[in-house]
């Protein structure tokens, strides 16, 4: 079973779309999916910093279009598609347009909608996030109930993140538990908490009359890890999760109760197939970051590679 997983925020580069304006039909798209979204993506990105594509509203909308334009040139060119998707926190609804739940347009749409929600959330309170690596799992989340923060996501492979004000995490990075890492992420708020209850709403009046359909291969969701069959409660999952955390490390377990035999993770890759590497040991993965990667990709795809 060979899976194709979408990336969340926080994997974008500056320039990192410029290598697939090479592939005929890239401008095209990336026009459509800005007027879809709001968002000027071709110039998101190819020209613009490190700190205008680090903005909630501009990279949600840049990641989704990055994954599902890199999504179709690998099924154009594998002539086929995946056995299952998953999506990391916003990768989700790539996943759902990837699935056939959602039209890539709404998906794009609803995407640009929760970034621009999210991003006036995150603004009326300062609070951010940090990567808390290694250390014993239940001394982290009690050092972080001790501080007041929120596990935000459980990504598996020795990894959680913490969300919440920024002065708490100021205290978890001076005094880290032991034996882990503290890193701070480079977002604009305390995503996946309750500080984003207000964007929730919003998201969930513009989801209630989207078409939806029930998906055309497996689809897993971050909410708990489990495989879901109805379009609509996918969507709703998806909305919800806006203010609850991801459990990735769930939807990993839940990869290897299914056999998956092969990860493909779309562009902006690598943070997945990182994770994966490290929880799901001696599963082959590809990280497709530039149209380089297709080749890798495709063998991976159809089974041949070596």
């Amino acid at each position: 079973m060979i899976i194709a997983v979408f990336p969340g925020q926080g994997s974008q580069t500056p320039g990192f779309l410029s290598p697939w304006l090479e592939i005929d039909g890239t401008r095209e798209r990336l026009a459509a999916a800005s007027e879809h979204a709001g968002v000027d993506l071709l110039a998101a990105g190819t020209e613009w910093d490190a700190d205008q594509i680090r903005d909630t509203k501009v990279a949600q909308p840049l990641i989704v279009a990055a994954s599902l334009l890199s999504w179709g040139v690998l099924r154009d060119r594998a002539g086929q598609s995946a056995d299952g998707v998953a999506g990391h926190s916003v990768g989700e609804f790539a996943a759902l347009a990837a699935s056939g739940v959602l039209s890539e347009a709404d998906a794009l749409r609803l995407v640009g909608i929760r970034g621009r929600a999210m991003a006036e959330a995150a603004a009326t309170v300062q609070t951010g996030m940090s990567a808390v690596v290694g250390g014993d799992e239940q001394t982290v989340l009690e050092r972080l109930e001790a501080l007041g923060l929120t596990p935000a996501n459980y990504n598996g492979g020795g990894q959680i993140v913490a969300a919440g004000e920024l002065s708490a995490l100021a205290e978890l990075a001076a005094e880290a538990p032991r034996g882990s890492r503290v890193i701070p992420l480079q977002v604009a708020g305390a995503f996946h908490t309750r500080f984003m209850e207000p964007a929730v709403e919003t998201l969930r009046a513009a989801a209630a009359d989207v078409a939806v359909s029930a998906p055309d291969t497996t689809l897993w969701t971050n909410s708990d890890g489990s495989v879901v069959d109805d379009g609509r409660r996918a969507v709703d999952l998806v909305v919800a999760q806006v203010a609850s955390p991801v459990r990735w490390d769930r939807t990993m377990a839940s990869f290897a109760e299914h056999e998956v035999t092969g990860i493909i993770e779309l562009a902006p890759a690598g943070a997945l197939t990182g994770l994966a590497k490290r929880a799901l040991r001696g599963t082959p993965t590809v990280a497709v970051t530039t149209p380089d990667d297709l080749d890798a990709a495709v063998a991976l795809l159809k089974g041949e590679q070596a």
